[in-house]
């Protein structure tokens, strides 16, 4: 993770709202659409270190054309990709 002079952390409501939003998009969305959706306002800053928190654990895919939700809990899928061959 990069290091970035950040003024303000977001508190864990706020990373829930983004995580919320995000898991229930059924398509890609910009940084605009995802703070136009949430109910509170958020700096663009706090945004970025949400969505880069995101990013570096795993749940999200953040590319030029927008923001994707990726994460999926599912034993069956974690059962699947450990015991799969690889080609």
């Amino acid at each position: 993770m990069q290091k970035l002079e950040v003024i303000h952390y977001p508190n864990l409501k706020t990373v829930l709202m983004v995580e919320d939003i995000l898991k229930k998009a059924n398509n890609l969305l910009t940084r605009e659409e995802l703070k136009e959706k949430l109910p509170t306002k958020v700096m663009h800053q706090t945004l970025n270190v949400i969505l880069r928190y995101l990013e570096d654990s795993g749940k999200i895919l953040d590319g030029r054309k927008g923001i994707l939700w990726i994460y999926n809990p599912s034993s069956k899928l974690d059962k699947a990709i450990k015991e799969g061959v690889e080609l």
